[in-house]
């Protein structure tokens, strides 16, 4: 099973295929045909990167029936979409920064992020899942006093640094039944599965295309399961999905590190 990482390489953004304890470099990139360069590096060695910059991020809330359940919200009938833009996106051990001045209330998510590889407009669900590329490991950071106070998401999920992903991407998952777990500190607060969506995958991704096409690169967040809860300055919080790896991020004031 291919498991593609984007890292820093001779100052570069640069893609490649992890194998064993070292990295293939590849180009241009996994989206397209590409091609070994014949340069390997040792993984242990490099920074790793967020594994893609998507045209943009399209995001499922209320997914998971516990879930919906903590948050005291009816199960929807539709999936629930919305945008994060690309700007919100980080890399393993990059640092989430908390707006501590404008929100008190900002919640860890961990989730299966969809990555799609293939153009698609209005495809059904029995050939959406012909367009995935492959999967990662992501953490919708939300600021809960704006969602609940406004009808739009935008202040509660855009925040610059709201969306680590990663380690990597694995094109081949058992996405309808994979384990994901979050624990901040070491604390275990997050232990689900995919086999408790509400929406699956390939009707995820049809209902969305048929809202908007998805562009090879494009992320889906698929929801988050029972768990979800507060960060604060100097937490760690740490994402695992088996097959995937473990997306783990230092927690910062924002004010503080300017």
């Amino acid at each position: 099973m291919p498991k593609f990482v984007r890292f820093v390489h001779e100052n570069t953004p640069t893609y490649g295929v992890v194998e064993g304890d070292e990295i293939a470099v590849i180009t241009p990139h996994p989206f397209a045909e590409y091609r070994p360069t014949g340069e390997r590096v040792h993984l242990a060695g490099v920074r790793l990167l967020a594994p893609v910059i998507p045209s943009k991020v399209v995001c499922v809330g209320t997914n998971y029936a516990t879930h919906a359940n903590e948050m005291q919200m009816e199960l929807p009938t539709m999936p629930l979409i919305f945008l994060k833009p690309s700007s919100t996106i980080i890399g393993p051990h990059d640092a989430i920064a908390l707006p501590t001045d404008l929100s008190s209330e900002v919640d860890h998510e961990a989730e299966l992020a969809v990555i799609i590889g293939a153009l698609m407009h209005r495809v059904d669900e029995v050939t959406a899942m012909a367009g995935v590329f492959g999967y990662t490991a992501a953490n919708d950071v939300s600021a809960r006093d704006f969602q609940r106070s406004e009808n739009q998401w935008f202040r509660g999920k855009c925040f610059d640094t709201f969306l680590p992903l990663g380690p990597a991407i694995v094109t081949d998952l058992d996405y309808a039944n994979t384990p994901i777990r979050l624990s901040v500190n070491g604390e275990l607060r997050q232990n689900g599965n995919t086999n408790d969506l509400i929406f699956n995958i390939p009707r995820i991704i049809s209902e969305i295309s048929h809202v908007v096409t998805l562009l090879p690169g494009d992320v889906i967040l698929t929801g988050t399961p029972a768990g979800v809860g507060r960060l604060n300055p100097g937490d760690t919080v740490r994402v695992e999905i088996d097959g995937i790896g473990v997306l783990e991020n230092p927690v910062i004031d924002r004010n503080a590190a300017q």
